[in-house]
């Protein structure tokens, strides 16, 4: 499999963001992104003036993020090629995301706040809508607004990726609830505006500024061959494809790069002679071993099953025999800290 690390939820001067689509897709390119997936509210404008494509080697993807007449339900959609409108309700456009062949994520699904009323939450209320491809289980934005209080944010706006702790415990138990059923893939968004903010009423601040929160919450996608940066349209559209039905199929995990590079880390299966990998469903009636390799670093590795941990280890490595049903997935943590989320595999009777 070929490793291919992105950054998704990005908003540009398109909607509420602060910076131009060209400058953000440079500060990927700097930071050294493999791919950067732009979630204007509500518009495609940055597709239909022709931002997507190569910038180097980062290629910048043009999706859009969705909500309904009550700015309620957020939905990172992606591989579609015209707006949808507010007018309808979640499950309508979650629906027809679906049928126009595209996949889309709800975003922080759970989103509060403790302070700053004048932002307030979006959350996730649709949960009848059985269209979505999945999840967005990490949300940088919405952990740090939540956290942030007249006390500590002065650190929260100088220190901005210190703050960011885990996904919240409400979406992971969702999220493998709903794995139980279906395969829901589980991604992660770091919802960047770079807002600028005036403190103490003499000097701006650029809170998230794009380059910082680029080395944060990141998604990894895994490919069976390599990505092609062929400039034509159909070069571009194949590209497309791979990386959408990647995620679409949950080949993917979710990292905290500020915690450490988590390229080269992998979950799969051993079964029947045969690899499956995450996302994939596997049906119990051969021996199956589930195998974790980290990245040249020791790590605390907890397996779960159905969102109970069931086994852990403190190695650099660990496999796991397997001998019941259920939807199985990886945590890992340095020195207490969560590094690194896999998506499910799901091996059935």
């Amino acid at each position: 499999m070929y490793e291919y690390i992105g950054v998704i939820h990005v908003h540009s001067k398109f909607s509420d963001g602060s910076g131009s689509v060209k400058d953000i897709a440079e500060t990927a390119k700097e930071v050294g992104l493999d791919f950067l997936m732009l979630t204007d509210h509500n518009t495609l404008r940055a597709l239909k003036e022709g931002y997507e494509g190569w910038y180097g080697k980062t290629l910048l993807l043009v999706g859009t993020e969705i909500n309904d007449r009550n700015n309620k339900n957020h939905y990172l959609a992606f591989g579609i090629n015209n707006n949808i409108s507010t007018r309808l309700s979640a499950k309508e456009y979650v629906k027809q995301v679906k049928e126009e062949g595209g996949i889309g994520f709800i975003a922080h699904p759970h989103e509060k706040r403790k302070s700053m009323k004048e932002h307030p939450p979006y959350p996730w209320t649709a949960w009848d809508s059985k269209d979505f491809t999945g999840i967005e289980i990490w949300n940088h934005m919405s952990e740090w607004m939540e956290g942030l209080t007249e006390k500590n944010k002065y650190n929260y706006f100088v220190h901005p990726l210190k703050s960011i702790k885990q996904p919240p415990q409400e979406t992971l138990k969702i999220w493998d609830k709903l794995n139980q059923i279906r395969r829901v893939v589980g991604i992660g968004g770091v919802d960047a505006h770079a807002h600028k903010v005036n403190l103490l009423g003499f000097f701006e601040v650029e809170v998230f500024p794009y380059k910082v929160l680029f080395k944060s919450i990141r998604t990894h996608i895994l490919l069976k061959k390599k990505l092609r940066s062929v400039k034509n349209a159909a070069g571009l559209q194949a590209v497309k494809n791979e990386i959408y039905g990647a995620l679409k199929e949950g080949k993917c995990f979710v990292s905290n790069y500020y915690h450490a590079d988590a390229k080269g880390f992998r979950f799969f299966a051993e079964s029947g002679g045969k690899i499956y990998n995450m996302g994939d469903e596997i049906k119990l009636k051969n021996r199956i071993k589930l195998r974790v390799l980290l990245p040249h670093v020791t790590g605390n590795i907890k397996l779960l099953r159905n969102g109970k941990v069931i086994d852990t280890v403190e190695n650099v490595d660990a496999d796991f025999v397997i001998k019941k049903s259920g939807a199985y997935r990886v945590e890992v943590f340095l020195d207490g800290k969560a590094w690194i989320y896999s998506n499910h595999i799901r091996i059935v009777s």
